[in-house]
């Protein structure tokens, strides 16, 4: 029931231990929000029932849906909001990375 929780508070867990940077949390959250988005349209548009079947058990949409699943009111406002600073943050790095590698 909580399988998705965990598995992306595990995820975002070991890359904070891991790299213990924040960029390295930002480019995590972006990489398994988009990961996930990719599979959520993947199992939409193919024409294969039992994959479609096996990607909606699995697979949350996004990491909106899993804040969305599991809280609510003002709680959730707040999260998103911090949800969206983090891709603020994200575009931010990689705006720096192209400008960077333009030169």
């Amino acid at each position: 029931m909580y399988i998705d929780l965990v598995v992306l508070l595990v995820l975002l867990i070991v890359v904070i231990f891991v790299f213990r940077r924040f960029s390295s949390f930002v480019y995590s959250l972006a990489i398994i929000d988009i990961f996930l988005r990719i599979i959520t349209y993947i199992g939409q548009h193919v024409p294969v029932p039992e994959l479609k079947a096996l990607i909606s058990k699995y697979f949350p949409q996004s990491v909106p849906y899993i804040l969305d699943r599991y809280t609510g009111g003002i709680v959730l406002s707040i999260l998103m909001w911090i949800y969206v600073f983090f891709y603020i943050c994200f575009l931010v790095y990689i705006t720096k990375y192209f400008i960077k590698k333009r030169k």
